[in-house]
């Protein structure tokens, strides 16, 4: 008997891995699709980038290889397929946990689907027509007579690209929350009282993902942590309710 429920918890294993990696290849494989309009997309992308972010004293970028512009679309290619295979990412990530969920679980899992694509989204545009255009125009602040800038195009894309990724996957927090207290992980007491540690951690992602100053951070941090508290509140809306 006993060897037939280790066979048992042998094989559930082997299912649980099974469907990770089914769920990994589907998520990389929708990535690697949808990078090829997003390569064709890229030229136009940077163009508008750099238009609706480079203040007028800064001029224009530079590029200082041969290849880095091709090498910098192939880049924000990537990136760009990524932003545009989320919703299937989100979807594959829901259809591998959705086994071991009861009825109306699933059902708040679905809605959270669409909210998750619509605050990805949010925190990219709130990025690149609020957050970019302020760290570049604090960054020309600091032009003088004697002091100007030459700006090369791989730092302004890879700084781009890193905060928009940063911002989208961040505006993900308040959902987090909503999941942990939803499915009773954790109590919204519980996350109150935390609130300090909490903050302490958002600050420290903020320092992960974006470049090393206090500005990025603070610009990633401060909105984050208003998501948070914006999730906590829905998060006691949820708990009353089921109580």
């Amino acid at each position: 008997m006993k060897k037939l429920q280790q066979s048992n918890e042998d094989q559930s294993f082997i299912e649980h891995l099974e469907a990770l990696r089914s769920m990994l290849i589907h998520s990389l494989s929708a990535v690697a699709v949808m990078s090829l309009p997003g390569f064709y997309l890229a030229p136009k992308c940077i163009d508008f980038l750099i238009k609706n972010s480079l203040p007028e004293n800064i001029g224009k970028l530079h590029y200082f290889s041969p290849m880095e512009v091709f090498i910098i679309q192939l880049k924000a290619g990537l990136v760009i397929g990524f932003i545009l295979a989320f919703p299937y990412v989100v979807y594959q990530v829901r259809k591998f946990i959705l086994p071991a969920l009861y009825e109306n679980e699933r059902k708040f899992l679905g809605w959270l689907i669409t909210l998750a694509t619509v605050l990805f989204v949010a925190g990219s545009a709130f990025c690149i027509f609020l957050i970019i255009p302020l760290i570049m125009n604090f960054s020309a602040s600091f032009s003088t007579a004697q002091l100007q800038p030459t700006l090369g195009l791989e730092n302004f894309i890879t700084l781009s690209a890193a905060m928009i990724l940063a911002f989208g996957l961040m505006f993900q927090f308040p959902l987090v929350v909503l999941i942990c207290v939803k499915f009773g992980l954790v109590s919204v007491n519980t996350l109150k009282n935390a609130r300090p540690y909490i903050i302490v951690g958002i600050l420290i992602l903020a320092a992960i993902f974006t470049p090393p100053d206090i500005v990025s951070q603070l610009m990633l941090g401060v909105p984050t942590w208003l998501l948070f508290e914006a999730g906590l509140l829905a998060a006691s809306v949820i708990e009353k309710s089921r109580e």
